[in-house]
């Protein structure tokens, strides 16, 4: 019973945000509170969900402080040299700008932690995208991916987590399965060169020109222009000339469809750029000041400064000096006192940040909720054993295979810590019965990081559709099945290698 209503929740959870009936906080609070109910433990709710609570608030905490941290760090024009590199690289062809983001996410994904990767990428590239008129779930979607590969690193969390549950050495987990996870980064940027290509048909092939405006120009007839300042390091993105396929393709689209004078045209409203509760895109969205050159908070004197706080809290996240979220509780309050020493300054900066972290601790503290309800009422448990038992005898030698597939789903619907100290574990048994060890086991249970990344059970990814407005329901419909595609990539490649 408790696994059939176990399933039920979580696709109700799944139906009712993809089809935007609910919001995700609210079917995260609303959907397991009604459950509980019915599997008839409502006068234990409140202490499920307290416990759920109380397991998060690190979370909600790090990530508190860490919006707030590298907030002020883009305030001040830390990350702007990486934006003018990402942006003379993309060149305002969409199929770079795509492969960018990819690159981007990886390399920052290098430090461990998703919602860090997610708010640089985004603060990057949301303006380019906005400019652009590309579709921003291509950006949520690949940036989630390439942080879901590269979440596999021995400080990120999963392989830690593998190694403490079956009390393995993490880099003999982790070494061998670097050809297949590198496998999976390359799949990650060849699906972005796609959805690259797949923007570039849709809108055109742009120009990035840092030298003038289309307003110093004759533009001829019926050429589609854009003319505006990006609001980023001084450059100006116009389209100086449309290749003839592009405007081929432009001059195709249908006049009811919208498009006009070859602008972007999409029905479909994952891949439509709008502002929340409007039909279009939002006025003035496109001149993006966040990362303005001219902005008051940039502090040049201090750069060097902030650089060097950054690697050094960088470094300390890497060797675990000190618990994540009490790192960047003292980073942010560095960073505020030694940028914004007067109180107003320092007031102004928190409330400029505020609606971001309001969003994302809200969402942290309402998917307690819904773990709280999963793991208090046995749920999840049952779920795991009816899984583990339904594994057929004859499958039992190729429990690394069995091991991966399941990693797929049940780090999509369970958290890691649910999934590697209650999962794994029986996972690793079962393979031991039949002569598979606990290292292929561990190894194994990487595979599905390309999806869990997008979990609504990750607060990071709560980050990532935040800053780059999308709707999290859109951001699932466009994602998951890549994210799938990719952690089997992941997956084919551990068996060619014969590391699974």
């Amino acid at each position: 019973m408790l696994t059939v209503l176990g399933f039920v929740m979580i696709a109700t959870f799944l139906v009712l945000i993809m089809t935007k009936k609910m919001s995700p906080m609210a079917a995260l609070i609303l959907i397991p509170a009604l459950f509980c109910v019915l599997v008839g433990q409502g006068a234990h709710l409140g202490a499920y969900v307290l416990k759920g609570v109380g397991d998060l608030a690190p979370t909600a905490a790090m990530l508190m402080f860490a919006i707030i941290y590298f907030g002020v760090m883009i305030d001040v024009g830390l990350f702007d040299p990486v934006v003018r590199g990402i942006l003379r690289f993309c060149k305002a062809d969409p199929v770079r700008v795509v492969v960018g983001t990819a690159l981007l996410a990886a390399i920052v994904s290098l430090d461990g932690d998703g919602s860090t990767t997610f708010m640089i990428t985004v603060s990057a590239l949301y303006p380019l995208y906005r400019r652009l008129k590309m579709s921003l779930v291509v950006m949520t979607g690949v940036a989630a991916t390439a942080n879901g590969v590269m979440n596999t690193v021995p400080w990120g969390g999963p392989t830690a987590r593998a190694a403490t549950a079956l009390k393995l050495d993490a880099g003999d987990i982790f070494v061998p399965m670097v050809p297949a996870l590198a496998t999976g980064l390359v799949a990650v940027f060849l699906l972005a060169y796609v959805l690259g290509r797949r923007e570039r048909k849709r809108l055109g092939l742009l120009t990035l020109d840092d030298a003038g405006t289309a307003a110093g120009r004759a533009v001829p007839a019926g050429e589609p222009v854009l003319a505006a300042a990006t609001g980023g390091f001084g450059a100006r993105v116009r389209t100086t000339v449309l290749r003839t396929a592009a405007l081929r393709t432009a001059k195709a689209r249908p006049a009811a469809a919208g498009g006009g004078n070859g602008g972007p045209v999409s029905a479909d409203p994952a891949t439509t750029d709008t502002a929340p509760g409007t039909d279009g895109p939002a006025p003035g969205t496109d001149d993006f000041q966040g990362l303005d050159p001219h902005r008051a908070t940039l502090r040049p004197k201090l750069y060097w400064f902030n650089a060097a706080l950054t690697v050094a809290l960088l470094v300390l996240l890497v060797l675990q000096t000190l618990p994540i979220p009490v790192l960047f509780l003292l980073g942010a309050a560095t960073a505020l006192t030694v940028n914004f020493p007067r109180m107003t300054e320092q007031k102004a900066r928190i409330a400029a940040h505020a609606e971001n972290v309001l969003n994302v601790s809200g969402m942290v503290f309402a998917a307690a909720v819904f773990t709280g309800v999963l793991t208090g009422t046995g749920m999840v448990a049952h779920m795991a054993r009816w899984l583990v038992d339904g594994i057929p005898d004859a499958l039992g030698p190729h429990m690394g295979v069995v091991t991966g597939v399941l990693s797929i789903p049940l780090t999509y619907f369970m958290s890691n810590d649910g999934f590697y100290f209650g999962i794994v574990p029986i996972l690793a048994e079962a393979g031991a019965a039949h002569g598979v060890g606990a290292l292929e086991i561990a190894r194994a249970s990487l595979v599905g990081q390309a999806l869990h990344m997008s979990s609504p059970l990750v607060p990071a990814v709560y980050v990532l559709v935040g800053m780059a407005k999308v709707e999290f329901g859109d951001h699932t419909r466009f994602t998951v099945k890549w994210a799938v595609l990719t952690s089997l990539v992941v997956l084919a490649a551990g068996l060619l290698y014969g590391i699974i």
